[in-house]
């Protein structure tokens, strides 16, 4: 896992998962305490994530929450789409463009 970028904008790359999460969750720490306004997650460039990485997810949006501050995804690949619809976070969090629901292949 890779993640570049400042406080404003992150692009995060590889996998998201239980080996990188107390990396990825500082960075992401970091990046919201450290900023104002909008941070943008792009996720173009991620592979994979599992339960662990989603949580990170979240944590950052609770973080930026309690900061004043709101969690922006961008890029969010299909196959992470249909998790963030299964598990009805699409709802909860802001994702650049929307998820097109109706448009996602059955699982």
């Amino acid at each position: 896992m890779h993640i570049r970028g400042d406080h404003a904008e992150l692009a995060v790359g590889g996998r998201l998962d239980v080996r990188s999460a107390a990396d990825a969750r500082t960075v992401l720490h970091s990046a919201v305490d450290d900023g104002a306004g909008d941070l943008v997650l792009d996720l173009s460039e991620l592979d994979s994530w599992d339960a662990t990485g989603l949580g990170v997810i979240m944590g950052a949006h609770r973080r930026a929450g309690r900061c004043g501050r709101r969690l922006v995804l961008r890029g969010v690949p299909p196959q992470m789409q249909r998790l963030l619809v299964a598990t009805r976070l699409h709802r909860i969090l802001a994702i650049e463009g929307g998820i097109g629901v109706e448009t996602l292949p059955r699982v």
